[in-house]
């Protein structure tokens, strides 16, 4: 009976202590399993806040208002200090221009009339970016409005002339903001027109024409008579001029024009005009804030006199064939920085899924690895 009782207690202890080391393995497991879990979750914070943090630094590498950039004494804002014709002044004014507190208006509503405003210091950067707040305005109905703006970079200022308000045969850049259509048999597109051109002084605007013959690039923009405010940027940087209009209450740029091979010099003006002829508009410049681009250039750039470089654009076709391509053959499409953010938003989004699932099959896997214990 002795015997019987032992030899049971000793199966008893077997079996006790089988199940005490099963448990123990299990535990084991599951506290490895919590620290791979950890783990894991650790990896994914990581992750997470490393790609947030380049999407901040792309965000604020995107020149759009950075402060930091901002030029002052090339740019024009309320309540417009330092306008006027003293030595002082960094701005100056011919014709119409009437200065107020609230904006600079270049023409008033009226018939036969020119306005322009300049930049009185040379501007010397070679990477440079143009930001205009401007509004077009009147009591004309659809098609009985003009003429329009026009922004400038030239080697010339404060000459009137037949061209929105400045003189023809000019040297350097202009950015046309066309209100009225000229040329009637031009109905492939429709107005107001933005457009740009590049002078060296040997081409004249041909106006019955909308300047078909020496235009870049362009686009059509509804900028008349908006009740929200209307924006256009003009990027240099290069040798590659960009323009961007943001005039839908949208807040952010739409690419109007990208031209390459665009070569201009250093040492010229910013300045804005607009004219009336026999229909009118009131045109107003709101700010004209100038940014610098921080851009690398090769040693040779960087020797090169800039301020000798004669105002031209290599082209792959001439810009008389320059109409609007549906096919977009002319124009590129970079990237804006909106569609860099949803890019990088979207990866972010795939990161965090990627993660629950994977923490989900994992957590799944380990409970049916303890149900088969």
């Amino acid at each position: 009976m002795s015997r019987l009782f032992i030899c049971l207690w000793t199966i008893e202890e077997k079996r006790r202590r089988k199940k005490k080391a099963q448990e123990e393995e299990i535990c084991c497991e599951s506290s490895f399993c919590q620290l791979k879990m950890n783990t894991f979750k650790a990896h994914t914070c990581t992750a997470v806040t490393v790609l947030l943090l380049q999407l901040w630094l792309v965000c604020c590498d995107i020149t759009d208002g950075n402060a930091e950039h901002l030029k002052r004494e090339h740019s024009l804002m309320k309540p417009y200090q330092g306008v006027g014709s003293s030595h002082s002044s960094q701005w100056d004014f011919w014709g119409s221009t009437l200065v107020s507190s609230s904006y600079v208006r270049l023409t008033p509503d009226e018939r036969s009339k020119q306005g322009s405003i300049w930049n009185t210091v040379p501007c010397y950067l070679k990477d440079w970016e143009m930001h205009v707040h401007f509004r077009v305005h009147g009591s004309g109905k659809k098609n009985l409005h003009g003429d329009g703006i026009a922004v400038w970079y030239t080697k010339d200022r404060l000459h009137s002339g037949s061209v929105f308000g400045n003189q023809d045969h000019f040297l350097g850049l202009a950015i046309f903001l066309d209100t009225f259509r000229n040329d009637l048999h031009g109905m492939d597109r429709s107005f107001p027109y933005i457009s740009a051109m590049v002078n060296n002084g040997s081409v004249s605007y041909d106006h019955g024409k909308d300047g078909r013959s020496s235009e870049l690039g362009g686009c059509s923009a509804e900028i008349r008579n908006r009740e929200h405010d209307t924006y256009l940027a003009i990027r240099y940087s290069r040798g590659r001029l960009t323009v961007m209009v943001d005039v839908d209450d949208k807040n952010e740029w739409r690419e109007c024009i990208d031209i390459g091979g665009v070569r201009l010099p250093t040492g010229y003006y910013f300045g804005a005009s607009a004219a009336t002829g026999d229909l009118s508009d009131n045109h107003d410049i709101i700010s004209m804030k100038l940014y610098q681009l921080m851009v690398e250039h090769t040693p040779e750039e960087e020797n090169q006199d800039w301020s000798k470089i004669e105002p031209s654009v290599s082209l792959l076709k001439s810009p008389k064939d320059n109409i609007d391509d549906p096919t977009g053959n002319f124009r590129g499409t970079p990237l804006t920085g909106w569609k860099v953010f949803l890019l990088l938003l979207c990866a972010l989004l795939g990161i965090v899924v990627c993660g629950v699932v994977g923490a989900v099959v994992f957590h799944k896997r380990q409970e049916r690895n303890k149900r088969f214990y």
